[in-house]
């Protein structure tokens, strides 16, 4: 297990750790709030050009997947999916993955702000996400979930 001060990366997902990518999973009682990494990746694949997604490194460990749509065309950036594996969590992992995925976006043509949305339910992600600097909009999406938005500027 990584050491709380690891450096946190992103890796591309290949063949040498695409089945350890797939088995990073969140805990029981959070499973509502975010979808398994093979369906995410099925979903990236037809997507087409737009899906970006990594898999969350400390040190040498995969301890996450992270996925965001990555559109320069139509200057549109959204955080798809965010996932630390519950063997992982509490120890700043997320918070470093969105700091490489906001440098990230804020490398794209046109990237302004950084969209996403959450399930608003006691246990889910709204804190984090608030925490990050994501404001909510005061908008619900088509699933449910509140949009909020980190301005990049």
């Amino acid at each position: 297990m990584p050491h709380a001060n690891a450096p946190v990366s992103l890796r591309e997902i290949t063949r040498e750790n695409l089945r350890t990518t797939l088995q990073l999973e969140v805990s029981p009682d959070q499973r509502e709030f975010v979808a398994p990494v093979g369906d995410s990746i099925a979903e990236a694949h037809y997507a087409g050009d737009v899906a970006w997604y990594r898999a969350i490194y400390a040190g040498e460990e995969a301890v996450g997947f992270v996925m965001i749509v990555d559109d320069p065309a139509h200057e549109h950036y959204y955080l798809w999916r965010l996932l630390v594996d519950h063997r992982h969590q509490g120890r700043g992992y997320g918070a470093a993955a969105m700091r490489e995925v906001v440098d990230y976006v804020r490398s794209r043509p046109g990237a302004r702000r950084l969209g996403t949305s959450y399930h608003g339910e006691a246990g889910g992600p709204a804190g984090f996400y608030e925490r990050i600097g994501f404001v909510p909009t005061g908008e619900v999406d088509d699933d449910g979930e509140i949009e909020a938005v980190l301005e990049l500027t």
